[in-house]
């Protein structure tokens, strides 16, 4: 189970504190965000920011000095003082703005994952329709295992993350189906390419790696799919892949309070 550092809910329109609400479920669109080190840090968190924005008036969800607002929350929580390596998360529907923050766990190198049929509704925006997806994780070690989620056949992300296949160097992302998330798009600014195909569940053992991207995993390298016997073949990606994000983080600003 994920240890939270704190959990509060505000009204969006105002933002009186109110009993916290989680939101999961609702109309609605999340993020989550990595916050690290002392003084803290947040990766990526102007695309996060946009990207939340953006999604939110797509499910008419708008109020005037949103991005200020949500700025304003982050800093009522944070700490100067604090050393933290947790992940942060805003959720919004509404008439309420979600803050929570909960323990990243380092993911191991000898990770699993788990096939299960499902698509999630809209699954090209982050959106609160998590339900079936958290009762998975819930029974699950996420440092060393998460669920691919499969639809016809064909795998399309996984409960957390984006996913990558590599086979012979080249690097494979699915079709459609999924949310393109802000490290999926950080990689693609430091991939030469990345081809897009329907990954077919008959296809898998043909490929060497499998990577998994986020802001939870950084970046993950499974090592085995046990239902259909598949075993890691390198690590020759996931090392490339590895030093771009070692790279950003150490790029990565002081949050300014």
């Amino acid at each position: 189970m994920a240890t939270y550092l704190l959990k509060k809910s505000y009204q969006l329109k105002d933002l009186k504190q109110i009993e916290f609400q989680d939101l999961w479920g609702d109309h609605g669109i999340f993020t989550t965000m990595w916050l690290f080190g002392r003084p803290a840090k947040i990766l990526f968190l102007n695309n996060h920011l946009k990207n939340l924005i953006s999604s939110l008036k797509k499910y008419k969800i708008t109020k005037k000095n949103l991005k200020a607002d949500i700025l304003k929350i982050i800093n009522f929580n944070l700490s100067k003082k604090k050393k933290y390596n947790h992940l942060l998360r805003i959720a919004i529907n509404k008439k309420v703005i979600s803050i929570s923050l909960r323990k990243r766990l380092k993911p191991k190198l000898n990770f699993d994952l788990k096939l299960v049929k499902l698509k999630r509704e809209k699954p090209q925006f982050k959106n609160l329709k998590y339900k079936k997806i958290l009762s998975y994780l819930s029974k699950m070690n996420n440092s060393k295992s998460d669920i691919a989620l499969v639809s016809n056949n064909k795998i399309l992300e996984t409960g957390t993350s984006n996913i990558l296949f590599v086979k012979d160097e080249k690097i494979f992302t699915p079709k459609k189906g999924y949310y393109e998330g802000n490290t999926y798009k950080f990689f693609k600014t430091k991939i030469k390419k990345i081809i897009k195909k329907d990954i077919l569940i008959k296809d898998i053992k043909k490929y060497d790696e499998i990577l998994l991207i986020g802001s939870g995993k950084g970046v993950t390298s499974v090592k085995r799919i046990k239902e259909i016997k598949w075993k890691r073949k390198n690590l020759i990606k996931f090392k490339f892949l590895l030093r771009h994000y070692d790279a950003a983080i150490n790029k990565c600003n002081s949050y300014r309070f």
